[in-house]
């Protein structure tokens, strides 16, 4: 709905995806998920009897019945913190268990209180849920943290470039009469300085197009919280701002970046095939023999992206970057398809270079992407 004004519902918009051609394999509803689990209020946390790990908590869910008895092993249960519970019945998706009425050393548990692993809302399984002290007890959880937003998934055909993104799929909907298309124009974000790094493409049947923009004074911290929701959505794990913006770009806006950290680049870059004998440290950890069909962007020391495909891990950026070249560029299909099958590498960009981006949005894709790390790194 950031994309497109309409009145529609996950159902109807997921029949029409169908009807268009844009074949929908899954809709996922985490309000039906997680419809059960309700935020809870710890009343008392007294030690386990019987076993030094865990507590007896006495745990107000908002019923009129009074507080419920739940064994639980967390570090951080206390008296007074706010969680989530979930009653039994309740399927537990990050377990896979449907939870009943338990006896933990020999002490009556009914009900739990979750982790975010054991929602599969992300990775912590250290502790158990921590909510602010006003989160209204007895509500759904999913309603009060707004993560009621269904994930529909499409299986693409190959000449489908232009719907590798969110707002590629909404024009297409739009142009279905199913509301209407969000379209503004995106504004440029006025240069201060000259860029000191120069760029020479050598062979521009490998490289028709190519933008790059430095902005200094960053600082790489973790994203936003809606950012961070978005990519966790789609099964992506949120890295850092710099990496998730260029990974919102990808998926958003079928635009996918490059970010260098200007301080590891030496000199000035040169868009060229690799040389017999070269080799990168890409970002996945991986060394990749590379020979002279490979497009790759180099600095004065050597090879420092596969274009197109992945970036190297020398001149990635860390939690210590303060100045970052974005890069937004345009590469032959044909030779990012055949580059990619020879290395082994399937990533995002790979995906969306081979079937063709816009080319028209190669640079009001670098400025919208200036604008995100402006707005999210300083």
């Amino acid at each position: 709905k950031e994309h497109l004004h309409t009145e529609a519902s996950a159902e109807e918009i997921a029949r029409s995806l169908t009807r268009i051609g844009l074949e929908v394999e899954s809709v996922e509803d985490p309000a039906k998920a997680l419809a059960p689990f309700r935020i809870a209020s710890v009343v008392s946390a007294q030690q386990h009897p019987n076993a030094d790990r865990l507590r007896v908590c006495m745990v107000d869910v908002g019923d009129a019945s009074g507080p419920v008895q739940v064994v639980c092993g967390a570090p951080n249960a206390r008296a007074g913190l706010t969680s989530v519970f979930s009653p039994p019945g309740t399927f537990i998706p990050g377990k896979n268990i449907t939870l009943g009425i338990g006896t933990i050393r020999g002490v009556e548990s009914r009900g739990m209180l979750c982790s975010a692993a054991e929602l599969e809302l992300s990775n912590d399984h250290d502790g158990i849920i921590e909510l602010p002290d006003d989160a209204p007890v007895g509500v759904q959880y999913v309603e009060w943290a707004k993560l009621g937003d269904p994930v529909i998934e499409i299986n693409l055909t190959p000449n489908r470039a232009d719907c590798t993104s969110i707002h590629g799929i909404a024009r297409d909907l739009s142009a279905a009469d199913m509301g209407t298309l969000k379209d503004a124009a995106i504004r440029p974000v006025k240069g201060a300085f000259p860029s000191p790094v120069q760029v020479k493409v050598e062979d521009e049947s490998l490289c028709p197009g190519f933008a790059l923009r430095l902005v200094r004074g960053v600082k790489n911290g973790p994203s936003p919280d809606w950012l961070q929701k978005r990519l966790t959505a789609i099964g992506l794990r949120p890295i850092n701002a710099l990496v998730d913006i260029t990974n919102f770009m990808t998926f958003d806006r079928g635009r996918p970046l490059h970010v260098f950290d200007a301080a590891k680049v030496k000199g000035n870059l040169t868009v060229r095939r690799a040389k017999a004998g070269e080799s990168l440290v890409a970002l996945d950890g991986k060394t990749y023999a590379l020979d002279d069909t490979m497009c790759v962007i180099a600095d004065d020391t050597g090879v420092q992206s596969l274009a197109g495909i992945m970036g190297g891990e020398t001149t990635g950026c860390d939690e210590n970057t303060t100045d970052v070249l974005i890069e937004s560029a345009l590469w032959n299909e044909i030779n990012i398809a055949q580059t990619g099958r020879r290395l082994g590498i399937n990533s995002d960009a790979r995906y969306r270079f081979e079937r063709g981006v816009d080319p028209a949005f190669m640079v009001p894709g670098l400025e919208m992407a200036t604008r995100l790390v402006m707005e999210l790194c300083g």
